[in-house]
């Protein structure tokens, strides 16, 4: 981390605003533009038959670990290699190819980074920023990415600045109730420290702790640094 960004993480949070806006439509996410936005949410519903598609995923495939670079024009061609072209897969498979075209629309990209992976364990445990433009993240089964309001919490507390102890113990936030749940199958786009003139206000966010050792089936885009 820079200096600068090591100063920034200290001021208080009423010098940096950063908020997060809602909706249940698609148009909610161009929200994410605004420069006091640092997470924009689609609250959509997952149909029944993506979630049995999802699932599906996690029983035949319980260690996938996909990690490809795709584009508007290819993605369906690879991803259907990758996963097989069942046709129980077919719901998975069209709305991945959906949402790499609204992203790569919305960012003016040509290709994006995306993962799609089956996960037991948390895979990023403690509260963090990404030094990422900008990610895209959903979870078509299991529990969703936890994230803090801006407002709510004491960025000095981040990695080292913890002290060793839990996020709950540090004083990273204050009361349970800060920490936000995204529910199954939202879109959430999550700016982060690589967003010009972002830093020191990336979204706060980690992976939840699968309950009952049940999987997780996680979709994330990222936005290539240019």
């Amino acid at each position: 981390m820079s200096m600068l960004a090591s100063v920034i993480n200290q001021l208080p949070s009423e010098v940096i605003k950063r908020r997060a806006v809602f909706g249940t439509e698609l148009g909610v996410l161009a929200g994410i533009y605004d420069e006091d936005t640092n997470i924009a949410i689609w609250q959509r519903e997952l149909p029944e038959d993506l979630h049995a598609a999802a699932s599906l995923i996690l029983a035949t495939k319980p260690s996938l670990g996909l990690s490809i670079t795709v584009s508007p024009q290819n993605v369906h061609e690879i991803v259907s290699g990758a996963l097989g072209a069942k046709e129980q897969f077919k719901t998975l498979i069209e709305d991945m190819v959906r949402l790499v075209d609204m992203f790569c629309c919305l960012f003016d990209a040509d290709c994006v980074g995306l993962r799609l992976t089956s996960l037991r364990h948390a895979m990023c445990p403690r509260f963090h920023v990404d030094n990422v433009p900008c990610r895209l993240v959903t979870t078509y089964c299991g529990d969703s990415t936890q994230w803090l309001a801006h407002n709510s919490i004491d960025r000095s507390k981040l990695g080292p600045g913890s002290g060793g102890v839990s996020d709950e113990q540090s004083g990273l936030f204050s009361k349970k109730s800060d920490v936000k749940e995204l529910r199954r199958g939202e879109i959430a786009l999550l700016k982060g420290e690589g967003w010009a003139g972002n830093e020191g206000g990336g979204l706060v966010h980690r992976s939840p702790t699968p309950k009952n050792d049940l999987r997780r089936l996680l979709l994330t885009l990222d936005l290539m640094n240019s």
